[in-house]
This record gives C-alpha cells, structure tokens and sequence, in this order.
C-alpha cells in the first residue's frame, strides 16, 4: 500500500505473529511491514487514517468494529491466541515479547529442518503459534533426549515430533487444526 511501512514486521499491527507465519517466511508477504503483499489489508489502510499506529490497541478505538468476527477463522496462522498475544506484548512490553517469539521461531525452524517430511509444515506452524514455549522447551528438549531419532527416517523422525506436539496440544486443550472462516450470509 502506498505510504504505508513498519518498522517491526514480527507481529502485525492487529496482533498476529508474523514471525511463525509460512506466508511470511516464505517470502510471500512482507507482513503488514509495506510493500508487495499487503496492499488489500484493510487494517493497514485504517493504521494510515488513524495516524499511522504501529499496533491496532495504540488507536483509541480499539477494539472496533473490524475485528468483529476477526477471530471466529484463520488465514494462513491462527487466529485464536490474537488477543491472548496482544493482551501478553503489552504486559511484559514488545521487546520482551517479541524475545519469546523469537524463541519460538528458532525452534519451529529447527522442527521445519529435521523433523518436516513435507507432511507437516502447517502442523508444525500451528503448534508452534499455538503452543505456550514452556511446552515448545519440553518437546524440543524430549526429541533431543532421543539420539536414536538420528538414525530414523525423516517419516519416522516427523511422527515422533508430530506424538509429543499433539501430546502437548492434548494436555491444554488445543486443537492444532486451522479454523475455515465461517461463511457470510
């Protein structure tokens, strides 16, 4: 959109992580940083009416009507955490939130290199936007304690991997399947 960037391209101005987005890592949107990708993101387009906030809950009227409904389905991450997230960056600040998001990108891309086995990309992204890092730690942490994994099949490696983050999603009552938006009308 013309006119329209940002600084931080990790976490988007309504709230989601960018920085787990497959969209976003494969090169195919900038986030809501400007440029290519973004040009139809009608919060884009308000942050440039109101000012040019860098983050939706800067505006004095959020949360507005745009967000009706704006969790109800996800895109290509999540959208059930959004508020949790935006509720968690204002608390311990952007910084620090976005330290721990960091975190969570170094170990979904340890899961994208050695346990993907092309089956699992969106599950793995999934898990990782969904899951809290305490229990990200504790999968990673139990596919390390399991030197044997290194002599399976990548196949075999992914079902182990896939096992401990549903386990996890299990035990806090996360579903790790994308929400289709509910159809208008």
């Amino acid at each position: 959109m013309k006119g329209f960037t940002r600084e931080e391209t990790r976490f988007s101005l309504c709230g989601l992580n960018c920085a787990l987005c497959s969209m976003h890592l494969g090169g195919y949107c900038p986030g809501c940083g400007g440029g290519a990708g973004n040009q139809s993101c009608t919060i884009a387009r308000c942050s440039l009416e109101h000012g040019g906030v860098q983050f939706c809950w800067e505006c004095p009227e959020y949360p507005c009507s745009r967000y009706d409904g704006f969790d109800d389905g996800d895109s290509f991450v999540p959208h059930r955490n959004r508020q949790q997230d935006v509720a968690q960056a204002r608390e311990v600040g952007l910084e620090t939130y976005l330290v721990r998001l960091e975190e969570k990108r170094a170990i979904l891309d340890e899961l994208l290199a050695g346990y993907n086995d092309r089956r699992r990309k969106t599950l793995f992204h999934a898990a990782v936007y969904l899951l809290p890092l305490e229990d990200l730690r504790s999968v990673m942490a139990a596919l390390t304690s399991r030197p044997e994994l290194a002599e399976q099949s990548i196949k075999e490696r992914a079902l182990a991997a896939v096992e401990l983050l549903q386990g996890a999603a299990d035990r806090r009552g996360v579903s790790l399947k994308l929400n289709k938006k509910p159809r208008k009308g």
